[in-house]
């Protein structure tokens, strides 16, 4: 059986694919920080009270998560990228690239942004009981990660829902 690499995106599949894979990649992404180091309660702390900010930092997480999803459909689906994005791999690739992107865009730019806005120099609660560096390091390395564990789910959820499969499920498994 030939694999064909070639496909052609339609709206409900990109927007589909964005909003899906958004939430998807962003349930994963909220696990990896919610149990890795108390993030997505940090999250909600800077914007709500304490009692309710864990709640309110998956919402947040969450809303935040789907607006990126439809980005990201938005950039794959231009006419420009399609030409070197061609197959499952390649969304895998492209996903890893927006988390990173977008992780570093967060924490070095939105996240300080948002703690300067309400007030905060520093973060509400530590990220292991270890004060100084290696706690810092830490929440750096596990915010890092996060966003690349949303990348790669996003990039498989939005190929996914595109009828792009993985080699080897296409040699087992007839595919679009």
């Amino acid at each position: 059986m030939s694999a064909s690499t070639t496909h052609e995106l339609d709206g409900v599949g990109v927007w589909g694919g964005g909003v899906t894979g958004g939430l998807v990649a962003g349930i994963a992404m909220g696990l990896v920080l919610h149990f890795g180091g108390d993030q997505i309660e940090l999250l909600g702390g800077l914007a709500v009270d304490p009692e309710l900010a864990v709640g309110a930092g998956w919402a947040i997480h969450l809303m935040i998560s789907i607006a990126f999803g439809l980005v990201f459909a938005t950039l794959v689906s231009r006419p420009a990228v399609q030409q070197l994005v061609t197959d499952f791999s390649d969304y895998i690739i492209a996903g890893l690239v927006f988390g990173a992107v977008i992780g570093l865009f967060a924490g070095g730019v939105l996240f300080p942004f948002a703690m300067e806005r309400v007030g905060v120099a520093t973060l509400p609660m530590p990220f292991l009981p270890v004060p100084g560096l290696t706690a810092e390091l830490f929440g750096a390395l596990l915010f890092g990660f996060g966003h690349l564990v949303y990348g790669l789910v996003l990039g498989a959820v939005f190929a996914t829902i595109n009828g792009i499969a993985p080699s080897g499920v296409r040699e087992h498994v007839p595919v679009r």
